[in-house]
Parts: C-alpha cells; structure tokens; sequence
C-alpha cells in the first residue's frame, strides 16, 4: 500500500508540472483595436478602470500610459495622447477608480488610496501588453499624484517598462499626510477621521494612513531605466526639491527645470514635454 502511494503521489506531481508547463505556455488572446481613439473597460480587484485607447495606424508601436493627478480626469493628458498617435505612438488614457466626481467606476472616492490606483495602473500595465501590434516598449506618464503612482508601478515592475515620465511628480505626499494626521497625535489609523473632505473630494482615512507611512524614495534606487522629470520653481503644491531629490536617487535620470512654471504646466510648455517625450521614446535617450 505504501509503494502505491508513493507511485500515485508521482504521478500526481508529473500531472502538476505538465499543466503548470502547459498553461506558462498558453498564449494571451490579444485585444485588437481599431487605428483611431477607442473607448476600454479593464476590470480588476472587482472595479473597472474606464479609459480611452489611442492606436497609431502602424503594425507595430510602443505605448505609453498617461496617469492623471487628484480629482483629474482621462481626458487631461488627451491632446497629449493624440499628438504621440500622430507620431506613430500608442496611447491609454483612463481615470483612476475613486478619484472624484468625473469617474464613473462606482468605487467610493473614501475607498481610494495611492495603492488602489497603483492597482488601477498596473491592470492597465497588463491590458496594454495585450493589444495587437504593440512592440513591447512600455512607458508610464504620470503627473502629479499620478506621477507618485506611476512611480510607485515603475518600483514594483521595473522589467516591463522601458521608461518613466514624471511630471511634477508629488512625491511630497507623504510629508504632507504626516504633517496633517501627525502619529504624535494620530498613532493608528483608527484615530484619523473616518472621512476626510479635500480640495473637492471625501477621502477615506485609509488615504492618509498609509500616505503618511509610505517612503516613495527608498527604492528609487532599484529602479535602473531612465526617467524623465520635469517640475517648475515655482511649484506651490510640490516643491521642485523633491524631484531633485528624486533625481538623485534614480541611477538614470534627467530633471528639466523650468523657471516661474507652477503646478500645472501652459500649453506651450506641454508642447515643449510632449517634444521631449516623443524623443525620448524614438531614440531611447533622456535629453541632455
């Protein structure tokens, strides 16, 4: 009886390796979308993220991924998106699940954390990869907020992306939290109020509790592809030190520095990134 068990024990665990062979071997059905702007759905942690697909009318093409800043929207990185289509580029614009009254995944702006849209990010990280003629460069934009996510994205999957565009990326969020629901007088999470009205939207206490305990900075290091920051002198929202920082940190990166711009760049300036992007992503060089 023993010897039998033994035998049907291997034979169960050939049976495990060969369908565990068999199913890394499987090929992901991909998602064919049209040349032209297409809207998308990406379902996830029992959400969808709503966004819009911009396909270049190419064979193939890298794709970026624009992330938008609190209470923003998909349509804010929208003329950014059309300009790189032009070029022969691909795009995915989306509205992160909770971030304000423009979404309309139905998850509650008091449940949305950085790590909920980092969730958000990285599920549309994964629906890009299966889209018909993507070439297997992947850059993640973000601004603001979304550039703190995209960063946080970048950390976690540093292998599948072949660059990061920060525009002033808030990465003084944790300061901000910690100073707001100090632990001195806020230890656990429980002691933070239960909602949080801010600049136009309810958070959640989760927002704050782990806001204040995150450290975006401790693993930048890790993070070996090239990076692109731009932030302006004149930022009131997130002072341009901590993209300095961040520069500082980051093995391969390039900061652009730009004198009197504040948080929220002008048309002009955008044009001089979207330049300076489409660049980046043609040569695979950071500018000088």
């Amino acid at each position: 009886m023993l010897r039998q068990n033994h035998l049907l024990c291997a034979a169960l665990a050939v049976l495990l390796i060969l369908c565990l062979s068999a199913c890394a071997g499987e090929k992901r059905e991909k998602v064919e979308l049209p040349a032209g702007v297409s809207a998308i759905e990406v379902s996830h942690h029992e959400r969808t993220v709503y966004g819009d697909a911009y396909i270049p009318d190419a064979e193939e093409f890298p794709l970026v991924i624009f992330s938008h800043g609190y209470n923003g929207y998909k349509d804010d990185f929208k003329s950014d998106a059309v300009y790189l289509m032009d070029e022969g580029v691909a795009s995915i614009t989306f509205t992160f699940c909770g971030s304000g009254a423009r979404d309309k995944s139905g998850f509650g702006t008091t449940n949305m954390t950085l790590f909920t849209e980092r969730e958000d990010l990285e599920a549309l990280m994964d629906y890009a990869k299966d889209i018909k003629g993507f070439n297997g460069k992947l850059y993640l934009f973000g601004g603001s907020q979304g550039g703190m996510v995209s960063a946080m994205a970048a950390q976690e999957r540093p292998q599948e992306l072949t660059g990061l565009v920060l525009i002033f990326p808030a990465f003084s969020i944790p300061d901000d939290w910690s100073s707001r629901y100090p632990k001195s007088s806020f230890p656990t999470a429980e002691d933070i109020p239960q909602r949080i009205p801010w600049w136009g939207v309810d958070l959640g206490r989760d927002f704050a509790a782990t806001a204040r305990d995150l450290d975006i900075y401790e693993r930048m290091g890790e993070f070996e592809k090239p990076v692109l920051i731009f932030h302006g002198t004149s930022d009131n929202i997130v002072n341009v030190s901590y993209s300095k920082r961040a520069a500082e940190i980051y093995p391969n990166c390039t900061l652009k520095i730009y004198p009197g711009a504040g948080h929220g760049f002008a048309p002009n300036l955008m044009a001089e990134v979207d330049d300076y992007l489409l660049d980046f992503i043609k040569t695979g060089k950071t500018p000088e």
